[in-house]
């Protein structure tokens, strides 16, 4: 620990890490009247949150309630209790279900952060008690980016793959009217005002201004910060926190950064948040909480390397990690080739595996799950098939008529050449199922009988394997103008296709062990004082469990809130609030 006499800067609150939980702790915290400053070590905002959906998990929340879906957090802490299991983190998720709804109405009535609700959005694990299929999920509004001038270019874009043109983001609602352009009057409009304003701003601008999903979420937070002149130093990395006297169990009363090549002494009277990302990017850590093997892939911002779980342990932090399963949320993800030797990261969230027409197979050419599971269930079953044949990587197959019809990957629906797909390496096509196998290095006679089975569920409309198209997140991806099953047809019009996937993270689940307020806890489990984490620094209260969408943004964001109002000597604010909104709720 640093021991310094001399302060460059003092602040009440320092916060390392310009993603959305650290940014949410520094709106909140200025707000309440603290003065804020934020380091960030890159040349951006927004973190891993800027490629992501942008969907928080926020049982009971306003926005829902309005538009008529009824949810309540206390069958929410049902389905918790019985997906996470035990009772070790119960209270955290307590606090979290509590506070939720009043966080969420806090940013949306006293900041430019604001959401929408997404209606039907099943969670995840539709067979036990207490889920819910529509009110939990809520997006953050699309957001104009030329509001934020010549800041935009400080938001980090969303990933390649996810925009259209080279750089015109699109929302999953805007997808069908995409592609039914021609089909209506009513799909051709909406689509030539999306390309026509996509124009204009390619004059001015390096990508088109009009984002969605978590691009959206960041942007706003960013607007929010500006219009309240919270700095944000940008190249600026946390290099040590500062105890009180120097003292091992003394108060985090600053810390010493590095700025542009300059050395900073910024002391706080309140505290330090650390909201760096988690350590998706750091070998250690992952080698110490991730499964075996080590998979290599990762979705997290390549800045996430572990820095606010390394600051926090040197302190003597406590790093929660026996409780977390795999360490991390999960998703499968395939390997695009952008340009030259530069490659990417394409995640399977909900688009294609679980149309009607796909299975996913091991080394064997087995089945080894359902595919139209959640995209974290997903990887949790190549995991433990690999355990027994080789599933990393595994493949998704199907026919042409499947990828021209729904797409698969990057590869956009109404794809009939697939030639160019091929020669890049993305996929693999052939006149055979066997010839197929041979290419991919999976046993063909295991592929065959396999898509035979299949293709037999298909008929029947009921999948004795895996169940795919029983639950309501399989009917919901898939796609309803199939019968008899929304997720089952046969796979049957040569040439047939085959993408390998991979284990990736989307973000880590282990990490600093906090209270209810983000207060890191030290090995005692006591709270060291003056430090906080939120975000993917903080242990998440899903223990490595995924519940449903935005089962990472949703406690970002919560947490931060509480953060910030603890710091701000208001920690019982989110409390009242709570009580206030079940009282209005029990007078209607």
């Amino acid at each position: 620990m640093a021991q310094v006499t001399a302060w460059d800067a003092e602040v009440d609150l320092l916060v390392a890490g310009a993603g959305p939980g650290g940014m949410a702790a520094a709106l909140v915290g200025a707000l309440e009247g603290l003065e804020v400053m934020v380091c960030e070590k890159s040349g951006q905002i927004g973190g891993t949150a800027s490629t992501s959906a942008g969907t928080l998990w926020i049982p009971g929340n306003t926005q829902s309630r309005r538009a008529g879906y009824d949810d309540s957090p206390e069958q929410a802490e049902i389905y918790m209790d019985r997906l996470v299991g035990g009772t070790k983190g119960r209270d955290l998720r307590s606090v979290y279900l509590e506070t939720g709804p009043a966080a969420i109405d806090y940013y949306d009535t006293r900041t430019d952060v604001q959401f929408l609700p997404c209606g039907r959005h099943p969670d995840y694990q539709q067979n036990m008690a207490g889920a819910a299929v529509t009110g939990r999920a809520i997006v953050p509004k699309p957001f104009d980016g030329r509001l934020l001038g010549e800041d935009f270019r400080l938001v980090r874009p969303p990933i390649g793959e996810f925009m259209i043109f080279g750089g015109m983001m699109v929302g999953k609602d805007d997808i069908p009217r995409l592609i039914g352009r021609f089909k209506s009057a009513a799909n051709f409009t909406h689509s030539a005002k999306l390309f026509l304003r996509y124009l204009s701003d390619r004059l001015t601008y390096p990508r088109g201004t009009r984002i969605t999903m978590g691009n959206a979420l960041v942007a706003r937070l960013f607007y929010s910060l500006r219009k309240r002149k919270v700095p944000i130093r940008l190249d600026t990395a946390i290099r040590e926190l500062v105890r009180e006297d120097g003292h091992q169990d003394g108060r985090v009363i600053g810390a010493v950064v590095d700025s542009g090549g300059r050395t900073l002494r910024v002391r706080t009277r309140k505290g330090v948040v650390l909201a760096t990302g988690g350590f998706a990017h750091n070998r250690e850590f992952r080698e110490a909480f991730m499964p075996q093997p080590v998979p290599v892939h990762s979705l997290a911002c390549e800045t996430d390397t572990g820095d606010g779980l390394a600051l926090a342990q040197a302190a003597g932090a406590k790093i929660d990690g026996e409780q977390h399963r795999g360490g991390a949320f999960w998703t499968p993800v395939s390997v695009t080739r952008r340009t030259g030797n530069w490659r990417g990261l394409f995640p399977h969230l909900a688009l294609d595996r679980a149309k009607p027409g796909l299975i996913a197979v091991n080394a064997a050419g087995r089945r080894f799950v359902n595919e139209g599971a959640s995209y974290h269930d997903f990887v949790e079953a190549m995991f433990d098939s690999h355990k027994l044949v080789p599933t990393m990587p595994a493949w998704l197959v199907c026919d042409s008529a499947f990828v021209a019809k729904y797409g698969l990957g990057v590869v956009h629906p109404g794809t009939r050449n697939l030639a160019p797909h091929e020669k890049s390496g993305y996929l693999t096509t052939a006149p055979t199922l066997e010839e197929l196998a041979r290419k991919i290095g999976v046993d063909p006679a295991g592929l065959a009988d396999s898509v035979r089975r299949h293709n037999g569920f298909a008929r029947t409309g009921s999948d004795l394997d895996f169940g795919k198209g029983d639950s309501e997140l399989n009917r919901f991806n898939g796609d309803p103008e199939n019968k008899p099953n929304p997720c089952l047809k046969p796979i049957e019009a040569a040439p047939f296709v085959a993408v390998a996937v991979w284990p990736a993270e989307i973000a880590c689940s282990a990490g600093l062990a906090t209270d209810a307020d983000g207060q890191v806890l030290g090995e005692s489990g006591d709270p060291i004082r003056g430090l906080y984490a939120c975000g993917n620094d903080m242990a998440s209260i899903m223990a490595g469990t995924y519940p449903g969408p935005g089962t990472t943004l949703g406690p970002a964001l919560v947490f931060a809130y509480r953060v910030a109002m603890h710091a701000a000597g208001k920690s019982d604010a989110a409390g009242k609030a709570m009580a206030g909104r079940e009282e209005r709720a029990a007078a209607r």
